[in-house]
């Protein structure tokens, strides 16, 4: 069944097809690129309900949303009740000769590649997994990775330089989704650079085995601040917004992932940015530039701008954001290296 949101509603400029599709996604409700020329027609498969998730989805969405703003492109996005359903929606697009098909998030890795197998013709692209680990490694499909670590530093350094000033236990904590690859980069960096800035911090981590239940990332957040955390990093999508409620009720920094989520109140010290959109558009305009390479990976990092810092706090003291912003040189120029990506590993 073929349904608009209220906010592709507001973008009339932007004519998208959205589908909320729970199997075949058969459904022709393809929109029209709104510049001449040829038109290149891309997919996106999300999860049903998440592209308004103020993070890693909606992100996705606003690249291929720029994409069709300033290329030609014809975009459709297509939400997934279940994972039951990746295979079948990618199907549907692979069918209708799309140039693109994009799975976002690492759960959709084994779907491209069964998919991606049986269309060859077809361009595939996932976010957050490495097309070597991609079932049947097709040369059809390109990787779009992060250097999530790489911020995951700088966010555990200038927390770290927080805590210090706290009277309290030195304790800074994580809370993430599934315990995923892209996921632990990010806390795994976030604890060695706040190790780097303190090195007798401690670092606690929990898991809500969830994307979308606020009140299960809560509680755990809650729990590590009763245990003394002063700062919590969520890397858990909309589950996360509960752990930086839980922050914010405690009188507590916490610390936002993907997006921006300064708008959150002013107990967010910073977030850890992650340019999903950015790659989405980058990839996009790799096909009509001819320049699109399948078979292998584009890995986006602190020297591609790829990922980033956030709006900062305003109560950080300006020596703090000198020190991050030198962390941030060294990592982007090469002189730091090795920053874990496996959380308990360092």
């Amino acid at each position: 069944m073929l349904r608009l949101t209220t906010r592709l509603l507001l973008s009339a400029a932007l004519s998208f097809a959205l589908a909320g599709c729970g199997g075949g996604g058969d459904d022709d409700g393809d929109g029209v690129g709104v510049n001449p020329g040829p038109v290149l027609k891309v997919g996106l498969i999300v999860d049903k309900g998440q592209l308004d998730d103020n993070g890693f989805n909606e992100l996705a969405f606003k690249g291929l949303e720029r994409a069709q703003a300033e290329l030609s492109v014809e975009g459709r996005v297509i939400e997934s009740a279940t994972a039951a359903d990746y295979i079948p929606n990618m199907t549907s697009l692979a069918r209708k000769n799309y140039d693109l098909v994009i799975g976002v998030g690492f759960a959709q890795g084994d779907a491209i590649g069964k998919v991606a197998q049986k269309f060859p013709e077809t361009r595939f692209a996932i976010i957050d997994v490495d097309q070597a680990f991609v079932p049947g490694k097709p040369t059809n499909v390109q990787g779009l990775l992060f250097r999530e670590e790489e911020v995951g530093y700088l966010v555990g350094y200038l927390a770290a330089l927080q805590e210090k000033r706290r009277d309290g236990a030195d304790v800074i904590s994580a809370v993430g989704g599934m315990k995923e690859p892209p996921v632990d980069r990010f806390i795994a960096g976030y604890f060695a650079g706040a190790r780097e800035a303190d090195p007798g911090i401690k670092t606690v981590v929990g898991y809500s085995q969830d994307w979308d239940d606020q009140a299960k990332c809560k509680e755990l957040a809650l729990n590590q601040i009763a245990d003394g955390s002063g700062v919590v990093f969520q890397v858990a999508g909309g589950c996360g917004l509960g752990a930086l409620n839980a922050a914010g009720e405690r009188e507590r920094w916490g610390i936002g992932v993907d997006a921006d989520q300064s708008s959150l109140g002013r107990h967010i010290l910073t977030s850890a940015k992650k340019g999903v959109d950015s790659a989405v558009f980058l990839t996009i305009k790799s096909i009509q530039d001819e320049t699109w390479q399948g078979g292998g990976n584009a890995t986006f990092g602190l020297k591609e701008d790829g990922v980033g810092l956030g709006k900062v706090s305003a109560e950080v003291p300006k020596s703090d954001l000198d020190a991050v912003q030198a962390i941030r040189r060294r990592i982007a120029s090469g002189e730091i290296t090795g920053i874990p990506t496996e959380v308990g590993k360092s």
